[in-house]
């Protein structure tokens, strides 16, 4: 794109004529949708919409997260005039892209929320959409779940992050962010023994079966190691791949609400997911910013950087190398 776009275009998240292309407009300026996708609710012939889930009652710590879709969006711009580098295509040209704003809820209605949710993504993937969501407190993954399982049957799942989220809790009515995979394996949303968490550095006495690639792990045998691994486990199952932001180390981002060291610098994250290229993703979330710890906005940027891979990573099978 020539600079003379950027003199003459602004707000693509309105005015853009197209769902697909890359957009240059000034970073500081004009409306911040994802990637300055345009804003809809409109699904016909979209392949993929990104949605932000703006909740966070079960952070345990720093609460923050409902500002993450906020933050994420605000630091995509900075990626919008190119295309994601080192992918071998543009995902932005060969898909049709929206950003589909946040959820609806009663912030007061906490009970509802859930249902609220799986209502959101169920509705996505019945238009024939996938979606990458933008978090939001780490529970949203287990409603998000419950949708992509009653379209595809028990999934594959791939974490990043520190913690397993595996503790145990047989109360599904809890909203817990440390228990929803110990229940998504219970209501067998989720097949354990074809899923995998990565850079986890926290003890937990039942990982239920998933399999652990520790942050030591990953270190010591690299990202390519990590890729291959994961890709033996997964197979070519159906894929849900979540992103916990403090699966980073916090000297890459600090603003979420459960930071701990010894985690993944960002281009370990970053080539371990370019390498994950050919598995069969189904969806995907970037959850747990919580930018008002972190006012240099590299955790803001470190996840619009994810969930741009994660976007090209869904994209890969569908438009990538198989195309």
């Amino acid at each position: 794109m020539a600079l003379e776009d950027a003199k003459t275009q602004v707000d693509h998240a309105f005015t853009r004529d197209s769902l697909r292309g890359l957009s240059n407009e000034n970073t500081f300026g004009g409306a911040t949708s994802f990637l300055r996708r345009r804003y809809t609710k409109d699904l016909t012939g979209v392949d993929l919409a990104i949605t932000g889930v703006p909740f966070d009652q079960a952070t345990t710590n720093r609460t923050g997260t409902r500002l993450g879709p906020r933050a994420i969006r605000e630091a995509s711009s900075l990626q919008a005039p190119d295309a994601p580098y080192g992918w071998g295509y543009d995902p932005l040209s060969e898909l049709n892209v929206v950003d589909y704003g946040d959820l609806a809820f009663d912030y007061a209605m906490v009970s509802a929320f859930p249902d609220t949710l799986t209502a959101h993504i169920r509705g996505i993937l019945d238009a024939g959409a996938a979606s990458i969501c933008l978090g939001g407190d780490h529970y949203i993954s287990f409603p998000i779940l419950k949708a992509y399982a009653k379209k595809y049957g028990p999934l594959s799942l791939i974490q990043f992050d520190a913690h397993t989220d595996t503790w145990q809790d047989d109360n599904m009515e809890r909203i817990d962010h440390g228990t929803m995979f110990y229940k998504a394996i219970k209501l067998g949303l989720i097949d354990p023994a074809r899923s995998v968490s990565i850079g986890i550095r926290t003890d937990n006495p039942d990982t239920m079966g998933v399999n652990i690639l520790d942050a030591r792990w990953v270190h010591e045998n690299g990202p390519a190691a990590v890729a291959k691994r994961v890709k033996e486990i997964v197979g070519n199952r159906e894929t849900y791949v979540t992103f916990d932001i403090d699966c980073l180390d916090p000297a890459f981002a600090p603003g979420t609400g459960t930071p701990v060291w010894g985690g993944l610098a960002s281009w370990q994250a970053a080539a371990i997911l370019r390498d994950l290229a050919g598995i069969n993703m189904v969806g995907g979330d970037i959850v747990e910013v919580s930018p008002s710890f972190d006012m240099t906005g590299a955790t803001a940027i470190a996840g619009a950087h994810v969930a741009v891979e994660l976007m090209s990573l869904w994209g890969w099978n569908h438009f990538g190398k198989s195309k």
